[in-house]
């Protein structure tokens, strides 16, 4: 019984370390949740999406409801082919995506669990994209709307990867 004891003791001062080790490697923020993903040449950056104001109200079922009140800058790229890189958040199931959103942060972001309108972009292409962790750069048409107070400010249709 003593033996068995000590044995149980030994094997647990030993993982102790290891553990510990783990959990702070997996308590520790990768360096790109504290920025948005960068521009790529000749895109749009997310700083001036993110300028956009959401004007919210409550309705009468107590639901929050959002439309957007968008500056010159971004006013400016209605119906423009745009180039703009994010994180990949599939909304269908397998390996590729013909629809998916496109987020400013990185999904692993304790900040950005449920991102505003300004942060993302509803996107639809006509061919599969592979999904993986990696920052996606997406080219076509941007479109604005949330005025339906939907809450989807940014949406691109038949987009494609870069």
């Amino acid at each position: 019984m003593f033996v068995r004891l000590l044995l149980v003791l030994t094997l647990a001062l030993q993982a102790a370390p290891l553990s510990a080790v783990a959990l702070s490697r997996a308590d520790a923020p990768t360096e790109s949740v504290w920025k948005p993903a960068d521009t790529p040449p000749g895109g749009v950056a997310w700083s001036l999406l993110e300028s956009t104001k959401e004007i919210t109200r409550t309705d009468a079922r107590g639901y929050l409801l959002s439309k957007p009140d968008f500056p010159a800058g971004v006013l400016a790229l209605k119906g423009k082919k745009v180039k703009v890189s994010g994180y990949m958040m599939p909304l269908q199931n397998g390996k590729t995506q013909t629809h998916f959103v496109l987020l400013a942060y990185p999904p692993d972001c304790p900040f950005h669990l449920n991102p505003s309108p300004m942060q993302f972009i509803e996107v639809k292409t006509d061919k599969g994209v592979v999904f993986d962790y990696g920052v996606k750069t997406i080219e076509g048409v941007l479109e604005l709307g949330g005025q339906d107070e939907g809450g989807v400010f940014y949406k691109i249709n038949k987009g494609r990867a870069l």
